[in-house]
């Protein structure tokens, strides 16, 4: 089914993420368990119709599978059958008939800036250690920067310009993009940056968040950490690094922030991407209007 070729062709060629290919494999590897049964065997790509492609998103719908999830898995056949095309393997694309589900929009979920920065400001949150000073870091650095988890993760020590104020980060596609830090974030870094040298960690790491240890910091410490530190001021149950991301992006709006610069910043292909922030304001603006108005 050519499944080999096409993985090293995004891998290889398209550049794409480990992530990404593994995540574009997994949803071909589930079209073709859904083809091949017991009762017929698809052998060639050819052979596949949009009828199938249809029946196997009525499947997903059936197993509950969110349409999100399915759109991706989609996206994910169209791309494959492009490469097929292009490479005169088949005569036309199946998926290009299939209307994909639409996808509900949901408000980003964020937290009251005023009292994150409250937390942040305070002497009590936080130990005076390496460890509190890295953690503190990894809030402050989400917050204010808004960088995805992925990125913070990948930040070597070179890649902060502590003079310039900004930080280099590599985004998804493997583009990179400059962000500003602001003051407290720069004097932060350096402090931390003086913490860790003296902590004498055996591998001597570059990478800029690491564990208790001194090893590059994984997905789930700065899970953890983001949701030890948000549930000091919110109830809500998503607390996760995207929280803070979000954050970062409806601050800057809700404080005359241009549209463009934001998106510039969020590191988004499209403009269309940070437009779901502009809900999150005239819901603001609805509620201060409710209260403040004598007619509300």
């Amino acid at each position: 089914m050519f499944l080999a070729r096409f993985i090293q062709y995004i891998q290889f060629e398209k550049r794409y993420s480990p992530h990404t290919v593994s995540a574009y494999q997994s949803d071909l590897d589930q079209f073709m368990r859904f083809l091949n049964t017991p009762e017929e065997t698809i052998t060639h790509p050819s052979e596949i119709t949009h009828y199938l492609i249809r029946n196997w998103m009525v499947s997903m719908m059936s197993d509950e599978i969110t349409a999100r999830s399915i759109n991706r898995k989609i996206a994910t056949l169209r791309k494959y059958f492009k490469f097929l095309l292009q490479e005169g393997i088949i005569g036309h694309n199946p998926a290009s008939k299939i209307i994909a589900p639409k996808i509900p929009k949901n408000l980003p979920v964020v937290v009251e800036d005023a009292k994150l920065m409250q937390m942040l400001d305070s002497d009590d949150t936080f130990s005076h250690d390496f460890k509190g000073l890295r953690d503190k870091l990894v809030i402050e650095a989400l917050f204010g920067t808004g960088m995805r988890l992925s990125e913070l993760l990948g930040v070597k020590e070179t890649d902060i310009n502590v003079y310039e104020g900004t930080v280099k980060v590599l985004g998804k596609r493997n583009k990179q993009r400059i962000i500003p830090i602001n003051n407290e974030l720069k004097h932060l870094v350096a402090e931390y940056l003086e913490l860790k040298k003296n902590q004498n960690f055996d591998n001597n790491s570059l990478t800029l968040i690491v564990t208790d240890k001194g090893a590059d910091a994984y997905p789930k410490l700065v899970y953890l950490i983001v949701q030890k530190y948000l549930s000091h001021i919110s109830t809500q149950n998503k607390k996760s690094p995207h929280v803070l991301r979000h954050t970062f992006a409806t601050t800057l709006l809700n404080n005359g922030a241009d549209l463009n610069a934001i998106k510039e910043l969020l590191g988004h292909a499209n403009l269309s991407a940070t437009q779901i922030y502009t809900h999150n304001s005239v819901e603001r603006l609805k509620s201060i209007y409710k209260q403040a108005h004598p007619k509300a």
